[in-house]
């Protein structure tokens, strides 16, 4: 096929040997099926932020960590310098986070290069060789279903004890590779540690895969992993091979009314005092 405008420089740069089709067209990027020497891989061509659906929102680019506080200035301000360099943290989130990932055994698409606004990354596959079809276009019987929830919670897991959160996990981006479901697509990734909203995306991803695989065995519903795997974490509890029930019973503290009322008066008392100071 005709080479795209935005790959012709990994195929100038001897990155790629040509293009053998395009894979799909999503929210926020173009993938093509590309061949680089005896090897298939897949390009990521990500669009233009005022051509994307998916919008870099503020919950999820909280704390992300820019180059210099020009950047940030400018980016603050929404100047065109501003806009290029979000886009392009936006961009490197996704390569940080795969090469991350990749190294701490999670089933992401192994990174092979970025290059001008493009990623090269394996090509996932089904049992057959051919590009491997998302979550949302197979039907499982309930015990596969029961499998992959249970398999998906794993990579879950691995994430988050190297800080990563999806943030937008989903039977859309996932891949089900001849050995298993493999996850894709992390611009919007989150760090744990730094970003408020972390909580709530991490049991929104972990509820998208109860609900989803839910319909095909309904015995996952009635599970509550997220809160489960995220108490873990705040207890610093949390490692790969952690044993996780599917249950969450959150603990009351009494409440101790003593503290409450010392807490009450201290206040009151320093009130008192700063009004006298005030009259003297």
């Amino acid at each position: 096929m005709k080479i795209p405008k935005r790959l012709q420089p990994l195929l100038e740069d001897g990155l790629i040997d040509g293009v053998v089709r395009q894979l799909m067209s999503g929210k926020e990027a173009m993938v093509f099926v590309v061949r680089c020497g005896e090897e298939t891989r897949c390009a990521k061509v990500y669009k233009e932020a005022n051509k994307r659906a998916f919008r870099q929102a503020v919950d999820y680019t909280e704390n992300r960590k820019t180059k210099n506080t020009r950047q940030a200035r400018a980016m603050a301000k929404g100047t065109r310098f501003g806009r290029q360099s979000q886009e392009a943290a936006w961009q490197n989130a996704e390569v940080d986070a795969l090469y991350r990932l990749a190294a701490a055994g999670v089933r992401v698409p192994k990174p092979y290069n970025f290059h001008e606004g493009v990623l090269l990354m394996e090509l996932v596959t089904d049992a057959e060789g051919n590009a491997a079809p998302r979550l949302n276009d197979v039907e499982f019987a309930p015990d596969v279903a029961i499998k992959y929830h249970n398999a998906l919670i794993v990579e879950v897991v691995r994430m988050l004890c190297v800080g990563v959160i999806h943030g937008d996990l989903s039977e859309f981006n996932i891949l089900i590779s001849g050995d298993g479901p493999v996850i894709i697509d992390l611009p919007q990734a989150v760090d744990a540690a730094g970003n408020n909203h972390a909580q709530a995306m991490l049991e929104r991803d972990v509820a998208n895969l109860r609900n989803y695989l839910g319909r095909f065995a309904p015995t996952l519903l009635a599970t509550q992993y997220g809160r489960e795997i995220w108490a873990h974490f705040e207890a610093g509890t949390l490692t790969p091979d952690v044993v996780l029930t599917g249950r969450f019973e959150r603990k009351q503290k009494a409440v101790d009314m003593d503290s409450v009322l010392r807490e009450i008066e201290d206040t009151r008392l320093e009130e008192a005092a700063r009004l006298l100071r005030m009259q003297g």
